[in-house]
Formats: C-alpha cells, sequence, structure tokens
C-alpha cells in the first residue's frame, strides 16, 4: 500500500514535470495536455479535432520526446493501404543457400506514440487496420501475429473545415477513442508569444522525464484506485441519461438519434481516476467525472436533425445532462 501512495504521487509530480517541459515549446493548451496525459495513463486514445496550424503534430511528437517514446507519424491519404500502416511482407534470398523466404517488415504502427495524421481522409478499410492494434495492442499480417510495444497510444487528428474528399469514421471506430479534443485558437498574448518563438533560430533542446517504464507503472497503479459507489452511480446514470427512449428525457429524445454506451462509462470512471491522481488526490470525485464529460461522450452522441435546425451542438447537450443530475 505504502508503495502504491509512493507511485500515486510520483505520477502527480510527473504531471507537473511534464507540463513545465512542454511549456518550453507549446504555449496555452493547457486542458489539451492534461487530456491526453489522462488518455495516456488510462490506456485509451484521442481523436484531435482542430484547424491546421494550432500545434497538433508538434504537441504530440513533443509529448513523445518527453516521455521518451518512439512516435511514429502516418500521413493519411486517399490512396493510403492498411500494408502501409501495419507493414508488409517482401521476399528474401538468403545470399549463402541462395533460398527465398518471406520476411514481416514492420509498418510505422509499431511505436508508442502514433499519430494519425487526418485520418477521415483515407478509405475505412485503411483506417480499420488501426482498429485491431488498438483494441488488441497487436497486428496480424500474412497469417502472423505481431504484440505491439506497450505503452501503444493512437493519436489521430481531424481537421473539421474541408470536407470535401473525406470519409467519416463510423461510430464503431469512434468509440474506440478514448476522448475527442477540440483545439481553440489561442488567445491575443498566446499568439503573440507563438510568433516570438518560432520565427527565432533558438529551438528548445527537451529532455525525456519520464521513461517508458514508469509509464506501465502508473497505467497498472490507475487500475486499483478505488472508487467510491456515488462516483460509478454518478458517471453511469449521466450516460444512461444520454440514450434515447421511453421514459428518457422528452429534450434528449428530440435532439439524440443514439446515446452512449458501456465503454462511455468506463472512460468516465477510468479518466476520473487519472486526473484524480494527477491533481495528487488518491480516489476521485464527481466533479472529477463532470470535468471529463465532454470528450468523453462529444464524440458519441449522434445527433438528430431537429438538434442541427435549433443550433444545438453535442457541448450543449452535455451541459444540458450534466445540469439534470444532482450529485
Amino acid at each position: 500500500m505504502g508503495k502504491d501512495i509512493e507511485r500515486a504521487e510520483a505520477i502527480a509530480n510527473a504531471f507537473q514535470t511534464i507540463k513545465k517541459e512542454l511549456a518550453r515549446v507549446i504555449v496555452g493548451q493547457d486542458d489539451i495536455i492534461e487530456q491526453l496525459l489522462i488518455a495516456l495513463f488510462a490506456r485509451g486514445h484521442c481523436l484531435l479535432i482542430g484547424v491546421p496550424g494550432l500545434a497538433k503534430t508538434l504537441l504530440i511528437k513533443t509529448l513523445g520526446d518527453i516521455l521518451d517514446l518512439k512516435f511514429s507519424r502516418i500521413q493519411f491519404t486517399p490512396d493510403l493501404m492498411p500494408s502501409d500502416i501495419t507493414g508488409t511482407e517482401i521476399l528474401e534470398e538468403d545470399k549463402s543457400t541462395g533460398q527465398k523466404t518471406f520476411k514481416f517488415i514492420k509498418g510505422p504502427v509499431f511505436a508508442n506514440i502514433v499519430l494519425a495524421d487526418e485520418i477521415n481522409r483515407t478509405p475505412p478499410k485503411t483506417q480499420s487496420a488501426l482498429l485491431e492494434a488498438m483494441q488488441e495492442y497487436r497486428v496480424t499480417a500474412a497469417g502472423q501475429t505481431f504484440e505491439l510495444d506497450l505503452p501503444f497510444f493512437v493519436l489521430a487528428t481531424q481537421n473539421p473545415i474541408e470536407q470535401e474528399g473525406t470519409y467519416p469514421l463510423p461510430e464503431a471506430q469512434l468509440d474506440r477513442f478514448m476522448f475527442s479534443l477540440w483545439l481553440d485558437y489561442p488567445t491575443f498574448d498566446q499568439e503573440v508569444e507563438i510568433v516570438k518563438r518560432t520565427t527565432v533560430e533558438d529551438l528548445q533542446a527537451l529532455q525525456p522525464v519520464v521513461h517508458k517504464q514508469d509509464i506501465l507503472e502508473f497505467q497498472k497503479l490507475v487500475r486499483k484506485v478505488p472508487v467510491a459507489d456515488n462516483v460509478v452511480e454518478f458517471a453511469v446514470k449521466l450516460v444512461n441519461l444520454s440514450r434515447p427512449g421511453d421514459g428518457a428525457d422528452e429534450k434528449i429524445n428530440e435532439w439524440i438519434r443514439w446515446g452512449a454506451g458501456p465503454r462511455a462509462s468506463q472512460y468516465l470512471i477510468l479518466g476520473a481516476k487519472v486526473r484524480a491522481l494527477l491533481h495528487n488526490r488518491f480516489t476521485p470525485e464527481i466533479e472529477d467525472v463532470r470535468q471529463i464529460a465532454l470528450p468523453v461522450l462529444r464524440h458519441r452522441l449522434v445527433t438528430s436533425y431537429s438538434a442541427e435546425a435549433e443550433g444545438v451542438g453535442t457541448r450543449e447537450i452535455v451541459d444540458y445532462l450534466l445540469n439534470k443530475i444532482k450529485d
């Protein structure tokens, strides 16, 4: 028990160190950084949505450097094939015997942090090549199964403005992502600081502050964190309220075609556990669930035409749900 408390304190310290080191390169985005780390320590994956130029790629690559993890970037394009992600077999000749054998060459998915850039630019067949890896932490190719190196963290980006020539992610695939994170434009002062930093030659050299083994230990520790029944019930009630049907709230029936599934409840509790540890608490509170409700639910709610006509988005719906539940 004493060892677990020490490790829990180490997570909180590591979080502050990571934030400080990231701030040398990334200006602002504190909430996004916290949510990325919550997903990493909870063994989840993230979908990042934002217009070009908001440093999505830089943020993820910098995170890989600081966490001493192998980083890989896959640029999704309409002609990308599944084997471009998982790897391919090549025919190799043994020079001493002249014998030819097939050898599997691992693809870019064999890394710790995988950036799937503009994931909605590629057809569903290629998008699904990531599915097994995200869920099972392994790749099956040419009848063989290859285990991925842990920790394994997928961050997919989407550009919300250019929809021509894109393939929206199916709901089943969206559900694999723990969080959907929307990056906003920087404030005026932040943008001034960004311009000052990026128009000079002085580039910051980053030092790894958390190592692979630490992350794996943190991930195990999260599963041991105790959660009070009322916190679990709050999370499940929130997800239940999002589902339309007989007996559901009138507004929810009007706004939502499909609500969130049980995976949302699991991620709310896992995320709340990590958030509590990051803030130096040993058990999550209802407030932790409230704080991560939007990124967990945002991509799991399928809104109706009525909601679109009224200009009601998922943010407004999640706020409405949170206001409906008394702690």
